[in-house]
């Protein structure tokens, strides 16, 4: 078991629904359990499960140690944009989860390497993340990497937090932007109210820079191209609809209800670019726009 210690910052919610918002995984039922157990105590004291938050409140929680369970190969295609004995570079497409979560135990792309890479993928992610490096949204199409070893997981992984692992994007978004290029510089933590959401906030974040220019103008609608510096969750989302531009579908970040026929941000990564882990060699990948994007894109001209 481990004991975590959680921070209120919100008033009037129920204990149990405020536990299952913040804490990855735990239902509303689980979080009563661990309740009415005694695993939830507000100054060293047992809490009851319909006790209402105060902003300030300090609850410690003890929760039993997750059992991972090993995502199982399954025989999904992949579209390979580059592959060799340490990195396999996939394009993924919108609608694919990354790896197991709950939710999405199987049919994600974890499952799809282990039937196509075998044992070769680095353990350094885990059973459920074997070789994954860094992920992209569900909704969100397009590249990335995947390592096939320990030494390729850690070379890469060192790139990302050195940011000379460059990626960029392409996105539509609601609106005209005031310049042709910018860079967004707002740190991201999680949203003061909605747990299960990103903000744009200076309370328990972190740094984020996200660089952007356009590359087509439509009636309402802009084509753009950001590249970030940083990789927060949700990072290019939160960015863009900071300034007020939010990424056409994104039903979280911007207009709920469908728009231009997507239900789903209108987000792909284009381009990667690394240094190969084994021969230092520099490695360019580009993705072509997938049909969804570039329908949307022949719909507004």
């Amino acid at each position: 078991m481990k004991t975590i210690t959680i921070d209120c910052d919100t008033g009037g919610e129920r204990l149990d629904t405020f536990l299952a918002s913040i804490i990855d995984g735990l239902t509303r039922s689980a979080a009563q359990r661990l309740i009415e157990s005694g695993r939830v105590t507000l100054s060293d004291a047992p809490t009851r499960k319909n006790h209402r938050t105060s902003p300030g409140e300090s609850y410690a929680v003890t929760l039993d140690d997750p059992e991972e369970m090993a995502a199982a190969p399954q025989d999904i295609p992949l579209d390979v944009v580059y592959e060799d004995s340490d990195v396999i570079v996939i394009n993924k497409p919108r609608g694919m989860v990354v790896h197991p979560a709950p939710g999405h135990s199987d049919g994600t792309l974890v499952n799809a390497l282990l039937s196509h890479c075998g044992d070769s993928l680095s353990g350094i992610g885990g059973v459920k993340r074997p070789g994954i490096v860094h992920r992209i949204d569900k909704d969100t199409s397009g590249l990335i990497i995947a390592a096939k070893n320990d030494r390729a997981h850690i070379a890469l992984a060192g790139q990302l937090a050195a940011r000379t692992l460059t990626r960029e994007y392409d996105a539509i978004v609601r609106g005209a932007l005031k310049t042709d290029r910018g860079t967004i510089d707002a740190p991201i933590g999680r949203h003061p109210q909605d747990r299960k959401r990103q903000a744009v906030t200076e309370k328990n974040s972190r740094p984020a820079v996200t660089h952007y220019e356009v590359v087509a103008v439509y009636s309402g609608y802009t084509h753009v191209r950001c590249r970030l510096e940083t990789g927060r969750t949700h990072q290019i989302r939160v960015h863009m609809a900071h300034i007020g531009h939010p990424i056409l579908g994104d039903a979280v970040y911007g207009r709920k209800k469908p728009e231009l026929g997507l239900s789903s941000q209108c987000l792909h990564a284009r381009k990667l670019k690394f240094l190969h882990p084994a021969t230092n060699e520099p490695i360019q990948l580009e993705s072509e726009l997938p049909e969804y994007f570039k329908t949307v894109l022949g719909s507004m001209t």
